[in-house]
């Protein structure tokens, strides 16, 4: 009956504020004004079609940023007893 075992403190965990960089791919898309125009074309196609996939590369290229930037880096190993340690 020893006192009682104390909760482990909680991490922010995921709280980074780059996390906040992917408001911009869901935000850009619902700015009407970026592609409520026909021209210019490229390769035939309409401003409209080519800027969806403008967008879907935005996307891809914010997600990659955020999770580069938060991802946790792990420690440096140990050196190991395996590649031939002292004898």
């Amino acid at each position: 009956m020893g006192e009682p075992a104390q909760p482990a403190p909680r991490s922010n965990g995921d709280r980074s504020p780059w996390n906040w960089l992917l408001i911009v791919p869901i935000v850009v898309p619902l700015i009407p004004v970026l592609y409520n125009v026909i021209e210019p074309k490229l390769f035939g196609f309409p401003l409209f079609y080519w800027l969806q996939l403008a967008f879907i590369a935005l996307g891809v290229a914010t997600t990659t940023l955020v999770y580069q930037m938060t991802k946790r880096r792990s420690a440096p190993a140990a050196p190991s007893a395996a590649k031939g340690g002292e004898s």
